[in-house]
């Protein structure tokens, strides 16, 4: 099934528009059949390319970094109004690196590893992240989507059957707590325990070389992401003894705050919905897994995030692809996926409050069956 077979249809209508459930039945069509689909060109990684994308958000930083430097001199009104500006919009556009770092642990930033890994490594070690120890995780989400069993993050609860038990998430100060915690401690929290991950037999944390996440051959990675960040946490306190505290959480710690903010947020509501099923082993399978997630808009900051989110379920496809091309390839596999396809058109903090409260853990519809739906 070519994509001339599909010229001119409608636009496929995603079942979270409708309020139903993504189908689980037997897919009417193969990864190669989508591939097939895509634009040939779409595939095409380029360094150049990639790098520019890459330059202009440096710049866009460096720009903002150097605004900064004039806020103090204002009133103190305009003050409160330029600082919480200035945190907003240079957290956002390093919410935009941290999407192209990403892109290098996933091979689409050029066609050389080492490139890749390269500016990967430079580029997450100056957000906290370590890159490696990453990389080799999100891999394995991207191997697992939708697996209630070995998916790498946001992985739900699992229970027989359903029975209310966590009533309480549904008050709203409490909910607005949880959020809260969620949103500003996750990233970090999901680093150092592996919270809301699958779960191993001991513990398992993204900095030590023998967690259980690891394959033996990856421990001298992981050692390069832990040297990496103890580089980037010693030139912040040199900047802190040199400049201030004040001053490295009013240009820094704020906007790295707001940073992990957007990536919990992305990543939670990408694969949260209570539309989408989870599988068990039985049931599972790489296709309908990675068919598991949602595409979401987040208005004009698409752009700035190198749309991760509006096409979040072609990059669950072909995560090899540029994000320059996501989008023409989005709308060439759409019409195939038909009812297969998730998109949400809630406005995302309408979505995350509601679907926090919707999504509490996993159930099957009849004990026993393999296939899991959200519950409250």
């Amino acid at each position: 099934m070519g994509k001339g077979g599909h010229a001119g249809a409608p636009p496929a209508l995603s079942f979270t528009e409708k309020g139903g459930r993504q189908p689980t039945d037997e897919l009417p069509f193969t990864i190669g059949t989508l591939r097939r689909a895509i634009p040939p060109h779409c595939f095409e990684r380029s360094v150049w390319k990639s790098s520019a994308y890459l330059a202009v958000d440096l710049a866009v930083v460096a720009l903002l970094y150097w605004g900064s430097t004039f806020i103090d001199d204002f009133p103190l009104a305009a003050r409160c109004l330029l600082w919480p500006a200035y945190w907003f919009f240079q957290g956002a556009v390093c919410t935009g690196v941290w999407v192209i770092a990403h892109e290098c642990g996933h091979q689409s930033f050029s066609r050389w590893q080492s490139v890749n890994d390269a500016v990967g490594l430079v580029m997450h070690t100056a957000l906290l992240v370590p890159y490696y120890s990453w990389k080799h995780s999100h891999r394995r989400h991207h191997s697992n989507t939708g697996s209630a069993e070995k998916d790498e993050v946001f992985v739900p609860t699992v229970k027989e059957q359903a029975d209310g038990s966590d009533f309480y998430r549904s008050f709203g100060p409490y909910r607005a707590l949880e959020l809260f915690v969620c949103l500003f401690a996750g990233w970090p929290l999901y680093l150092v325990t592996n919270m809301s991950g699958r779960e191993y037999p001991r513990w398992a944390n993204h900095f030590d070389p023998y967690s259980p996440i690891y394959s033996r051959r990856e421990r001298s990675e992981i050692l390069v992401s832990d040297c990496a960040l103890g580089l980037a946490f010693s030139a912040l306190f040199s900047l802190a003894k040199a400049f201030g505290w004040m001053w490295l959480a009013k240009v820094y710690i704020v906007p790295y705050l707001i940073v992990n903010m957007w990536l919990v947020m992305i990543t939670l509501l990408q694969h949260t919905h209570p539309s989408l099923p989870h599988y068990s082993d039985k049931e599972w399978e790489w296709l309908r897994g990675a068919l598991s997630t949602v595409d979401r808009s987040y208005g004009f900051l698409d752009v700035v995030f190198h749309h991760i989110a509006d096409t979040h379920v072609c990059h669950h496809l072909f995560s090899t692809m540029p994000h320059y091309h996501a989008q023409e390839a989005s709308k060439a596999i759409i019409p195939i996926l038909g009812k297969y396809y998730a998109k949400d058109n809630r406005n995302v903090w309408r979505a995350l409050w509601e679907d926090w409260d919707a999504c509490h853990y996993v159930a099957p519809d009849t004990p026993g069956s393999g296939i899991f739906w959200f519950r409250r």
